[in-house]
């Protein structure tokens, strides 16, 4: 169970309110299963942070334009959501497809050395690789439509962004998608982290791998001995 928190959005195609607000039902349901079936101390308070938040969301008409949403979801919780809302479409419970993605405030999506990677201290922040690596990931592994763009939030210059569109047709294919697609979408910014020396980053990884036996990620080594840092620094 990752126990990052990621910021996932959706889109009910149909346009219609109430698809929206079924989407909000499975979403509550989704979550409450989730902490049912057993999860960390961590990641249960940050389910019942999101089921507080989504059974209010709809009173608040915060809806302009599109039929949209946005939560807080870990891996698990992203994919068990896009797996609800597949199978509401295939099922007629929802009238159109819907549209699932994220935020740019991403684990995997952002290069931003002064903000989302402003925590990797192993010399790679500045770099920009992780979100490269992401979306060209995401289109193999099944994204709609995926985006590579320069700026956001910070301002140009100072990130890469990569973000991903899914559509959710209620077939057979978008649910094998979704699962794949989104899997990879989180845990390949675990992965970086744990290598840059993150210890909750490699304790998700560890756990995920655990989980899934096709995934296979190099752990990191620890130092034994930390003087020879200072040694090889020259400090």
């Amino acid at each position: 169970m990752l126990l990052l928190s990621l910021l996932v959005r959706w889109v009910c195609t149909s346009a219609n309110p109430h698809d929206l607000a079924i989407t909000d039902q499975l979403a509550e349901q989704v979550l409450q299963k989730l902490i049912a079936d057993g999860v960390p101390k961590a990641t249960e308070q940050q389910y019942l942070d999101n089921i507080q938040w989504i059974k209010e969301a709809g009173g608040h008409e915060m809806v302009v334009g599109s039929q949209a949403r946005i939560l807080y979801s870990d891996q698990s919780g992203r994919m068990a959501l896009a797996v609800a809302f597949n199978t509401a479409v295939a099922n007629g419970i929802l009238k159109a497809p819907v549209v699932i993605s994220r935020d740019h405030h991403d684990v995997s999506g952002t290069d931003s050395p002064f903000r989302e990677t402003s925590n990797i201290f192993d010399g790679s922040a500045f770099c920009a690789d992780m979100a490269v690596q992401n979306v060209i990931g995401d289109s193999f592994r099944g994204a709609t439509w995926i985006a590579l763009h320069n700026g956001g939030g910070v301002g140009w210059g100072e990130v890469i962004n990569g973000g991903f569109g899914l559509v959710l047709d209620g077939s057979a294919d978008a649910e094998a998608r979704a699962r794949n697609m989104l899997a990879w979408d989180v845990s390949n910014g675990v992965a970086r982290r744990s290598w840059s020396g993150n210890k909750n980053a490699e304790d998700t990884i560890r756990r995920t791998m655990a989980q899934n036996d096709r995934l296979k990620v190099t752990l990191p080594y620890d130092i034994q001995d930390k003087s020879l840092l200072n040694e090889v620094l020259g400090e």
